[in-house]
C-alpha cells in the first residue's frame, strides 16, 4: 500500500485531524530528556480503544510498527520512535475519560490517556485517596505510568503502579482487545496476565485502560526533614519510623548535599533548611487515614529516641500543610534544578536498603576517580532502596563533553550495583537506553524468557520495536524464525550484542 493510502486509512477511522504528519507533531517527536531524537511516519491519536485496535490491525496488515505514547515524560527513550517509514506513534491523550468509580470496592477505573493528576482529582471528589504521586503528575498519563510500573514518592507504603492494578483492558500486537476490567482483588484462574503488561513499556500490548485499588483519604500527616552526616543514620531512622508508627512511613527521600545546594541556588522557594549544611539530608512523612494527632507525637518521641531534640538545628518537624508543602518541593526541586545547572548523567538504581550507605561507599569514590571534577547528587527513594544517582558536569565544564562520558559512567555506577545485587534499572524503565545493559547484566536464561514472551505476543516484532529487546532484524525474521525451533536464534543475537 502506498504511503498516502496507508494514512487515508488511518484518516478513515480517527480522522484527518486526528493523524499528523512530523511537520505538524513536534510536540509528539520531543523527547522529555533530550537523549533521543524521535521520528516517525505520523502521529495517530484515536479517542477510544475501538479506534485504538483498528489502527492496530491496519499497521499490522502494513507491516508498519506501532510506538505507543501517552505523557511523553519518559526517560529512558521508551517513546522514541526511530523509523520515518516503518513506526508509527500512537498517541493515547485523547483517552482521558474516568469509566467508573466504585467506592464500596474502593477501585477506579480509568483510560490510560488521563494525567496522574486528574485521576488523584477523581478519586478525592469521590471521597478517597489514589496513592501514586510523581512530580510529573501534571503532565504524566496513566499509560505511562503501566507501561513503566512507576514508583514515586509513596511506594514505602502503597507499593509501585503494578501493586495498585487490578485490572487491565489491552490491545495485542494483532488488534485483539483483552477485556480484564473487573476489579477482582482475588482470581487464581490462571496466569496473573496484569503482572506481565505492566512494566511491559509496550512492547507485549497497549494497555487503554485499568482498574486501580483507591483508599481511604488522609487523616493526619507529619513531616520531618533531618541533617545527618551518613546515610546509615537514614537507613537506621526510617527503620525505626516506620516500626514505631505501624508501618504508616509513607515517603522517605534521602537528598544529598550537592543535590539540597543545587536545589537552593536554582528553584524559588528552596532554602538552606537548618543553619549549618550537613553531608546528607533525610525527609520523612507519616501519613495515616485514622483521625487523631499520634503520629505526630510518634514523630516526636522517634526524634528523641535518636538523639536528636525537636528543637536542634538539625530536624525539622511539621504538621500543617504550608510547612508539609515546603518540605516537600525541597524534595520535588533537585531534579529541574539539576536541569538548570546544565549537563546530567542519570542512573536510576536500586539496591537492598541495607546496602545502600555501602553502595554509596564505594561508587562516590570510583565514580571521582574516573571522572574527575564530577559532582555527584545522589537522591531518592531510601524507603525502597531506590537511588537517583546522578552526576552534574564539573563547574564550568562544556555539556557535550561531559555527556560524551556517560557510556564510561555507566559502566562505573552499573558495574558497583550489579556486584552487590543491584539493579540498573529501577523505576524509570529499560527504553532504547539501557538495552545493551540488559544484555550486559541479565542472565542468559533471564533472557530467553523475555525474549519468548516478546516473541509469544509480538512475533513479528511490531509493538514498540527496540524497547526491552533489540529490535528484530526485517530481512532476516525468516531466517530468525527458524533459528528460534532450536533455541539458538536469541543466544546468537545476544551473544553478539555482549561481544
Amino acid at each position: 500500500m502506498t504511503h498516502d493510502g496507508f494514512l487515508a486509512d488511518l484518516a478513515a477511522i480517527v480522522g484527518s485531524e486526528q493523524v499528523l504528519a512530523p511537520g505538524d507533531a513536534a510536540a509528539y517527536l520531543t523527547e522529555w530528556r533530550g537523549a533521543f531524537k524521535p521520528v516517525a511516519r505520523a502521529v495517530v491519536r484515536p479517542v477510544d480503544t475501538e479506534q485504538l485496535a483498528e489502527v492496530v490491525r491496519r499497521c499490522a496488515a502494513a507491516d508498519v510498527a506501532v510506538v505507543a505514547q501517552s505523557g511523553n515524560t519518559g526517560l529512558v527513550g521508551g517513546t522514541a520512535a526511530d523509523d520515518p517509514r516503518r513506526q508509527i506513534i500512537i498517541n493515547l491523550e485523547r483517552m482521558d475519560r474516568v469509566r467508573a468509580i466504585d467506592t464500596d470496592n474502593a477501585t477506579i477505573t480509568v483510560e490510560a490517556g488521563c494525567t496522574l493528576a486528574s485521576v488523584q482529582k477523581a478519586a478525592g471528589e469521590a471521597g478517597l485517596y489514589f496513592p501514586l504521586t510523581l512530580a510529573s503528575r501534571d503532565r504524566c498519563r496513566i499509560g505511562g505510568n503501566l507501561a513503566t510500573n512507576a514508583g514515586g514518592l509513596n511506594v514505602v507504603r502503597y507499593g509501585n503502579t503494578r501493586d495498585l492494578v487490578l485490572g487491565l483492558e489491552v490491545v495485542l500486537a494483532d488488534g485483539r482487545v483483552w477485556h480484564n476490567l473487573s476489579g477482582l482483588r482475588k482470581d487464581n484462574s490462571g496466569l496473573d496476565l496484569n503482572d506481565l503488561f505492566v512494566g511491559s513499556e509496550g512492547a507485549l500490548g497497549i494497555a487503554t485502560a485499568a482498574v486501580f485499588k483507591l483508599f481511604d483519604p488522609i487523616e493526619q500527616q507529619v513531616v520531618g526533614l533531618f541533617g545527618l552526616e551518613d546515610p546509615v543514620q537514614a537507613v537506621r531512622l526510617q527503620r525505626r519510623l516506620n516500626g514505631a508508627s505501624g508501618h504508616n512511613l509513607t515517603g522517605c527521600e534521602l537528598m544529598s548535599r550537592q543535590a539540597v545546594e543545587l536545589a537552593c541556588h536554582h528553584i524559588d522557594g528552596c532554602d538552606e533548611p537548618f543553619e549549618r549544611p550537613w553531608p546528607w539530608y533525610l525527609l520523612v512523612e507519616l501519613a495515616s487515614s485514622a483521625k487523631g494527632d499520634w503520629l505526630a507525637q510518634i514523630m516526636h518521641d522517634v526524634v528523641a529516641e535518636s538523639g536528636f531534640n525537636a528543637h536542634d538545628r538539625a530536624v525539622r518537624v511539621a504538621t500543617d500543610d504550608t510547612a508539609i508543602g515546603a518540605l516537600w518541593h525541597l524534595r520535588e526541586s533537585l531534579p529541574p534544578a539539576q536541569v538548570a545547572e546544565g549537563a546530567s548523567i542519570k542512573h536510576d538504581i536500586s539496591l537492598p536498603v541495607s546496602r545502600l550507605p555501602a553502595f554509596l561507599a564505594r561508587a562516590l569514590p570510583a565514580i571521582r576517580d574516573a571522572l574527575p571534577g564530577v559532582r555527584p547528587c545522589p537522591f531518592g527513594h531510601v524507603g525502597d532502596g531506590n537511588l537517583h544517582f546522578n552526576l552534574s558536569k564539573p563547574e564550568g565544564g562544556d555539556d557535550d563533553a561531559f555527556l560524551a562520558l556517560s557510556a564510561r559512567a555507566h559502566d562505573v555506577v552499573h558495574d558497583i550495583v550489579v556486584d552487590m545485587g543491584g539493579s540498573f534499572a529501577a523505576e524509570h524503565g529499560i527504553g532504547r537506553l539501557k538495552v545493551e545493559a540488559m544484555a550486559r547484566y541479565k542472565q542468559p536464561v533471564e533472557l530467553d524468557m523475555i525474549g519468548a514472551i516478546k516473541r509469544a505476543l509480538d512475533p513479528d516484532g511490531r509493538l514498540n520495536p527496540g524497547v526491552l529487546v533489540p529490535a528484530p532484524d526485517r530481512g532476516r525474521r525468516t531466517a530468525a524464525a527458524s533459528a528460534d525451533d532450536t533455541g539458538s536464534g536469541d543466544r546468537t543475537a545476544r551473544d553478539a550484542r555482549q561481544a
